[in-house]
């Protein structure tokens, strides 16, 4: 069989690829041989085979097919082959794999090796992938490496120890005792792991925490030598001597001082010369002081050392390197609590960060400077802050309307004040605010009663600017017709006076109701504020007929949306009852209105008539069932009729339950034309309209129209319905009112 090709040739094969399908071809076929090569148990090539194949598990292709061969390698005598082979078992096997198992014992014989290099890859190979049982089995070498005096060894076997731990917690006492000698070494590659397994000790077990901290002496001493050591080839990274094992010190300092004033005493000192005397220059210094800044912080240290530490994270406010602003941002968001004072003194430094371009440099100014918010700085921050709300990217904007409307509520300077902030964020961001802001500003409103009439003014101002903030549009429209006459009178003390007449804010108001822009829940409040005002204004009639056009056509354009929405509604279901159209923003105006309008218990004066019709009680005839249903007159030879002694004759038929059929049909000798009709049904249950199959019925019975009612009723009641209907006859409204409760039990069971 011929040589298969050098691990350097497959490379630059590859790389000839014009297409991924071209080199997914090149490594089907290298794999093919490479299968061919293992079945023939070909040993003079098995090291490149291998080598070639975890180069195609790097590309992303399978090649779990050689973890067997792996194995193999691993068993060679030759140092070449183990290489190769621990390198495989580490990138192709996990603990997973029943194949592990098996290098158990190869393992355990390579850590008994004459060869420290040897020793080496099985201790990387170990602490990479080792099982809860391997770690089991293989302790005590790894313990036995770690009290070796060859340094080499004892760093990989320390971080094969921190690995074991993390396996098996348990066998933590086991390493105690080499742990405490590992500190003495000279070799910085061995106090660098040691200090890694006395951290992994500490955080795992709060025993070996307090049994370390003893050892804090001898963990500042060697910061201590770091810092004040000369220039050191070997270790110096940008002019800072092994900032690495710096860092890992201060992290191991950090977790021993938590919560232990002996501990924190003792490293004040240092901390303080770390940070006074790092570098800042390169990026190196920054890591040192940051870590510096969180064990100082995070330790029980001097206040003079905090307010060190805060000013340092002042300093990367100013460094021009992102990452370093928004850890400083970070930073300070978590001390801000507990050292309000220090950081304040950095306000306009984290006022600029509001500026600039990165999002979440941005977004952590912004927390951090709504977090620096108190009572005396309240004016200037909310006026930056305000500012930054005009000019930010919409995904700010939610998150900073809550955070002004909470510092104003908590820190106003006055009640003005309060009022004109929020206004500002409706007026700037009013699509943005949470769903309570609404009502907690008419609260705030209302509480202030020698604002009123200042408070309206500027509502009614901005509603005539501006009618596209829909939560703005609700407070001047609930605002308006609260305090409506105030707007009218010109009662305002605080500013000049504006001159409205009554016809101009109801002109205003329904406009609202016709507005393209007026969601469902602003036409409400717009409603309902016309209809409060019929107590304040003198036009009454032009208020009644405002209500009887655009009530009935807004409660009929909202029933579908609200009866998939509304699933406990206060008082009738149904196009004309529809009343849960309040009772979602607002039960106090819902409750208001429900008794403006139901002071006789009537139906009409829901629309606004004039005229009260008598409630027509009816019976049923008894009829045979057939095989297309019932067919019930429910009126019989009844009809409803007005004063113009017309007949409308209306049948109820139903199939099924809950469907009901009306059929409408006229005896006279003229179309009745715009023909509407509603109905409504008690509490309990829940009714819907389809739509007419047309708004007129033609003269002496020449057709009907057909309407379709669907009534839930889950608590099976007695099914009790009023109806209306409204058309036009001869060129005269006409309005008809009827009672029925004698439904057949089958109707509604």
């Amino acid at each position: 069989m011929p040589a298969p090709i050098r691990l350097r040739e497959l490379i630059r094969t590859i790389r000839t690829a014009r297409t991924q399908a071209e080199e997914r071809e090149m490594i089907q076929k290298e794999c093919a041989a490479i299968r061919s090569s293992f079945r023939e148990e070909d040993n003079t090539y098995r090291c490149r085979n291998v080598a070639k194949l975890l180069y195609m598990h790097m590309l992303g292709y399978p090649a779990h097919f050689g973890q067997l061969e792996c194995l193999k390698l691993i068993a060679s005598q030759k140092f070449t082959d183990k290489r190769i082979g621990y390198l495989g078992a580490m990138l192709l096997l996990d603990e997973r794999q029943d194949v592990h198992l098996l290098m158990t014992n190869c393992i355990k014989n390579d850590l008994n090796h004459s060869t420290q290099y040897v020793q080496g890859l099985a201790l990387c190979t170990l602490g990479c992938m080792g099982s809860s049982e391997m770690c089991r089995d293989l302790a005590g070498e790894v313990e036995k490496l770690l009290k070796t005096s060859n340094s080499y060894l004892r760093k990989k076997a320390a971080l094969c120890a921190v690995h074991v731990i993390r396996k098996v917690p348990e066998l933590m006492e086991m390493f105690l005792p080499a742990t405490k000698n590992l500190l003495s070494e000279k070799n910085h590659g061995v106090l660098h792991t040691s200090v890694v397994l006395l951290t992994e000790m500490c955080e795992r077990s709060p025993d070996m925490l307090l049994h370390f901290r003893k050892l804090v002496p001898q963990l500042v001493r060697i910061l201590k030598n770091l810092i004040m050591s000369g220039y050191s080839p070997e270790h110096d990274v940008s002019g800072i001597s092994d900032p690495f094992l710096q860092v890992r010190i201060l992290r191991l300092l950090r977790i021993l001082g938590r919560s232990d004033d002996d501990s924190s005493e003792a490293m004040n000192d240092i901390l303080a010369q770390v940070a006074t005397n790092t570098e800042t220059s390169k990026n190196v210094g920054n890591a040192i002081l940051y870590e510096t800044v969180l064990t100082i912080m995070d330790i029980k240290s001097e206040s003079g050392l905090r307010v060190l530490a805060i000013n340092i994270l002042g300093r990367f406010l100013l460094n021009n390197d992102k990452n370093i602003r928004y850890v400083a941002l970070t930073s300070l968001l978590k001390t801000v609590q507990t050292d309000h004072n220090a950081v304040q003194r950095h306000r306009s430094t984290i006022v600029d960060c509001l500026k600039d371009l990165d999002v979440s440099i941005k977004r952590r100014a912004m927390e951090l400077s709504f977090a620096l918010v108190n009572g005396n700085n309240i004016r200037g921050m909310m006026k930056e802050l305000l500012y930054f709300l005009d000019s930010c990217d919409p995904e700010f904007k939610a998150d900073c309307a809550s955070g002004v409307f909470l510092a104003a509520e908590k820190y106003a300077p006055s009640k003005r004040w309060h009022i004109d902030t929020i206004m500002r964020v409706l007026t700037t961001a009013g699509s943005y605010v949470r769903d309570d802001s609404v009502p907690n500003l008419i609260q705030l409103i209302t509480n202030s009663v020698e604002m009123h009439a200042y408070t309206v003014q500027r509502l009614y101002k901005a509603l005539l600017d501006d009618i596209s903030q829909q939560p703005l549009v609700q407070v001047s429209s609930w605002c308006i017709g609260e305090y409506g006459d105030l707007l009218v009178s010109g009662q305002c003390e605080e500013e000049e006076p504006i001159q409205v007449t009554e016809d101009e804010v109801l002109d205003v108001l329904e406009g609202l109701l016709v507005s393209n822009l007026s969601t469902p829940v602003t036409r409400g409040y717009s409603l309902t504020a016309i209809m409060k005002l019929s107590t304040r204004f003198s036009s009454v009639n032009r208020i009644k007929k405002v209500v009887s056009i655009y009530g009935s056509i807004c409660l009929q354009m909202y029933s579908y949306s609200l009866q998939v929405q509304s699933t406990h509604p206060p008082c009738f279901t149904g196009s004309i009852y529809t009343s849960s159209l309040f009772y979602r923003f607002n039960l106090h105006v819902l409750y208001y209105l429900v008794s403006l309008l139901f002071q006789a218990n009537d139906l009409l004066d829901l629309l606004g008539g004039n005229d009260v019709v008598p409630v027509i009680q009816t019976t049923l005839p008894t009829k045979p069932a057939s095989a297309g249903g019932e067919l019930l007159d429910l009126l019989g030879d009844l009809s409803l009729s007005s004063r113009t002694s017309l007949s409308l004759f209306l049948s109820f038929s139903f199939s099924h339950s809950p469907v009901i059929t009306i059929h409408a049909t006229n005896t006279t000798e003229a179309d009745m034309t715009e023909f509407v009709f509603q109905a409504a049904v008690p509490k309990t249950f829940q009714l819907q309209l389809l739509s007419p199959s047309s708004n007129i019925v033609p003269a002496l019975n020449q057709g009907s129209v057909t309407q379709v009612i669907r009534v839930l009723n889950p608590q099976k009641q007695q099914l009790r319905m009023r109806v209306k209907l409204t058309y036009t006859h001869k060129g005269s409204p006409i309005q008809d009112l009827a009672e029925v409760n004698n439904f057949p039990p089958q109707s509604w069971q």
